[in-house]
């Protein structure tokens, strides 16, 4: 079995480039085409249960009640996000989601944020190539203002990405991370949490 028989979709989701010249690329741009189409109507949306109902349409898959996203907002596939419940996105998020992006239970993210799981070869001749890995934010993670998760990064469980933030490496359980690139700023100390 040849890499290009394998589904243009896992192969996305799995990680690694994918060449412009794919013979299954066409099936990638009937999908962006249609998306392109959906945020026309998703960013004029007038209500969160409007928004909810045509981002639905965008992911193909059901938004949870719990889960608000505000507009505008922008992605160039849609298909590969996937949101779960509790989440709360502000205005201006921009996910760029063809390698694959899961926001797990009760995270929140703030305005302008960016999660990018596209990047392209460094060589000049593969240039327009995709080299794709999925971004993972866990339970819990608060995304500040203006902050941009770059491909392959997870960020752990009750981690504080601070605004403006760019990064590029996986940002540990717990954490807070900030600057350009992220850096560990400190522990999240739970014994001052209120009970």
């Amino acid at each position: 079995m040849t890499e290009n028989s394998i589904d243009i979709f896992e192969r996305m989701l799995a990680g690694g480039i994918i060449r412009n010249d794919d013979p299954q690329m066409t099936h990638v741009w009937e999908i962006v085409s249609n998306t392109i189409r959906l945020s026309a109507a998703l960013n004029i949306s007038t209500s969160i249960e409007q928004i909810r109902e045509r981002l639905s349409e965008i992911t193909g898959t059901s938004i949870d009640k719990s889960t608000t996203v505000f507009v505008p907002f922008y992605t160039n596939f849609g298909r590969h996000i996937k949101f779960g419940r509790n989440v709360f996105v502000n205005h201006a998020c921009t996910f760029l989601d063809l390698g694959g992006i899961t926001i797990e239970d009760d995270v929140q993210i703030g305005p302008k944020v960016n999660l990018i799981t596209e990047n392209h070869p460094v060589d000049p001749s593969q240039r327009k190539a995709l080299d794709l890995k999925s971004i993972v934010i866990k339970k819990n993670v608060w995304i500040g203002a203006s902050a941009t998760i770059l491909p392959g990064v997870t960020s752990g469980e009750n981690a504080i990405v601070a605004a403006g933030a760019l990064v590029n490496k996986d940002v540990a359980a717990n954490t807070i991370v900030a600057g350009v690139p992220a850096k560990f700023i400190r522990a999240i100390d739970f014994t001052d949490a209120k009970t």
